[in-house]
């Protein structure tokens, strides 16, 4: 099962339960191969809304609360340095509330990978997903990383604006389950998707951030990005970079959320 037919079954187990106004999340959903399907890339960053949960996430890796199935994803990820393979996609939703910002990646996968399981160890020659945010649009450049491997491993950086040195941070309380469709670090079958799903709270970008949590309309620069793994290493993101090769770390290349003080427009 593809990443967009398993949103599928659960738009339709929520719209008969709920009505069918959940019907248009669906559209949305079934929408994101297709749009997929078009290499060339956006001339500027992407812009997402993102709603406020008017219920607890429990971060399981399941993603049965009805405040997911309601948000809209990203969209589809662009592989701005494709070379060959099959681009495998990726949906990707956000939420927030007074405490977190919660972040669900869905990862169509053929080949699941992964081997780190330690903190701040080399996640990202896994099969990772990353968070890259700038909180503060007066300091575009300071920003934070937090990349997360399908072991729920993760490392995570800060940039401080106008250095090249990254500062020495640790993110506290970072809670990230993660679901497989398949097997793990088994080439001879083939795998279907994973999930990631994380509540990072607030208070880690309190230091840069205009004011956390933040406010209804707040601006962030943030970026969303993917890697292959050990088999079909792709690098994937949210908002395309202009570099000539892979590189995550320009902040210049960050899409822009919004935070909304309402839950999404999709639901009931």
């Amino acid at each position: 099962m593809n990443v967009t037919w398993f949103f599928y079954f659960a738009v339709i187990k929520q719209w008969f339960k709920q009505g069918a106004a959940h019907l248009f999340p669906l559209l949305l959903i079934l929408g994101l191969q297709a749009a997929a399907t078009e290499p060339a890339l956006a001339q500027q960053g992407p812009e997402y809304t993102i709603y406020r949960t008017a219920t607890p996430i429990n971060i399981d890796g399941q993603l049965e609360e009805p405040a997911w199935t309601a948000a809209p994803d990203v969209g589809p990820f662009v592989f701005p340095w494709y070379e060959e393979g099959k681009r495998e996609q990726t949906v990707a939703k956000l939420l927030w509330d007074d405490r977190n910002l919660y972040v669900v990646f869905i990862c169509e996968d053929a080949h699941i990978w992964a081997e780190h399981t330690l903190r701040d160890s080399q996640v990202y020659l896994d099969d990772a997903v990353e968070v890259f945010t700038a909180p503060n649009p007066d300091r575009p450049r300071a920003y934070f990383n937090i990349e997360m491997n399908v072991l729920g491993a993760f490392l995570d950086n800060y940039q401080p604006e106008g250095t090249q040195d990254r500062e020495n941070w640790n993110a506290r309380n970072i809670d990230i389950k993660t679901t497989i469709a398949g097997s793990l670090n088994n080439d001879r079958d083939k795998d279907q998707y994973w999930i990631l799903e994380a509540a990072i709270p607030f208070e880690n970008f309190s230091h840069v951030a205009r004011q956390t949590p933040p406010r209804d309309g707040s601006v962030w620069h943030l970026n969303l990005n993917r890697l292959g793994g050990n088999t079909n290493p792709q690098f994937s993101q949210w908002s395309a970079s202009q570099m000539g090769k892979p590189d995550f770390h320009v902040p210049e290349d960050f899409g822009r959320v919004i935070f909304s003080k309402r839950t999404s427009p999709f639901r009931r």
